[in-house]
C-alpha cells in the first residue's frame, strides 16, 4: 500500500504511516478487517493502538511505504496539493524485493500518478484497477493489480464507510 508522504511531525498522533489522527486510514482497515471503524483508535488519548497495527498488518502481509523519499511542502499543510516531489521512491526495485507480492494499492491522487507513471499503466478510476508486468527475475515476469483507492484524509469529500467499501474489494482479493 502506498500513499505519498506523511505530514509533518506536529501533525503526528504515531510515528508510523498515516499518523495524523484525523486521517480515516487505520478506521478504514477497522472497517473492513474487524467491522468496527474504532478498532486501531485509542479515543482518549487521540492516537491509534500502534502495537495493535503492527501485528495486524504482518499476519495479513500487508506492507506500507510511500511514493515519495524526499518532498518539499510548499505550505504548512498536509495535503498533497501543496506537496512537491522532490526524488520518488523507485516503486519497480522495492517491488523486486516482494516477490509474495500481488496488488499495489495506492492511497490518493499523488500517489497513483506517481505509481502509473513508473509501472508505465494509465491510471484507474478510483475502487479499480489496471494490470502491469514486472520481472522479479531476468526470467520471471509477474502481473500485479494496480488499485487507485480514495484517499484516506479527511479531506477527501466521502465518508468513511464508503471509501472502507472500496478497499474492501482489494483487501477481498489479497485474501484470496
Amino acid at each position: 500500500m502506498l500513499g505519498t508522504f506523511p505530514p509533518a511531525p506536529k501533525r503526528w498522533a504515531m510515528r508510523f504511516y498515516y499518523p495524523n489522527f484525523t486521517n480515516d486510514m487505520w478506521r478504514i482497515f477497522g472497517l473492513c478487517y474487524f467491522g468496527d471503524k474504532l478498532h486501531f483508535v485509542r479515543q482518549d488519548e487521540r492516537t491509534y493502538d500502534l502495537e495493535a497495527i503492527v501485528m495486524f498488518l504482518e499476519k495479513e502481509g500487508i506492507a506500507l511505504f510511500d511514493t515519495a523519499t524526499r518532498i518539499v511542502r510548499t505550505t504548512g499543510t498536509a495535503s498533497d496539493k501543496d506537496l512537491q516531489i522532490v526524488e520518488e521512491t523507485d516503486l519497480k526495485a522495492m517491488l523486486s524485493q516482494l516477490p509474495e507480492c500481488r496488488a499495489v494499492v495506492t492511497a490518493g491522487q499523488l500517489a497513483t500518478t506517481v505509481a502509473c507513471r513508473q509501472f508505465g499503466v494509465e491510471s484507474p478510476r478510483v475502487g479499480e484497477y489496471s494490470l502491469f508486468s514486472l520481472h522479479t527475475s531476468p526470467v520471471t515476469l509477474h502481473q500485479h493489480r494496480l488499485y487507485r483507492m480514495p484517499s484516506s484524509s479527511r479531506a477527501y469529500p466521502m465518508a468513511v464507510e464508503r471509501k472502507a467499501e472500496y478497499y474492501q474489494q482489494v483487501f477481498d482479493y489479497i485474501k484470496r
